[in-house]
């Protein structure tokens, strides 16, 4: 439950840092990709960004962590993630 509720503070520092702050839709699909989708899926999203060798492993490696978590708190998450960009997009 501790690494939900640190994506989400990532996600806040990321998405409302600025009270007219608008959400790319590359980063919120990259979120939800982070949360549901396959290893290979989420590798070739990230290959778009052309991020170092050590980025993408070091984020591979947390996706473990997160695909431990159960489908209903990844789904919690993604509903929460969904509200701030509503917020955040106004």
């Amino acid at each position: 439950m501790r690494l939900s509720v640190c994506l989400l503070l990532v996600t806040l520092a990321l998405c409302c840092y600025e009270a007219n702050a608008k959400v790319c839709p590359a980063l919120a699909s990259e979120i939800t990709s982070f949360l549901f989708a396959g290893e290979a899926i989420l590798k070739l999203q990230l290959d778009e960004f052309d991020p170092p060798e050590e980025a993408v492993a070091a984020k591979l490696e947390v996706k473990k962590c997160t695909d431990q978590m159960s489908l209903r708190n990844r789904i919690e998450v993604e509903k929460i993630l969904g509200r701030i960009v509503l917020k955040c997009d106004l």
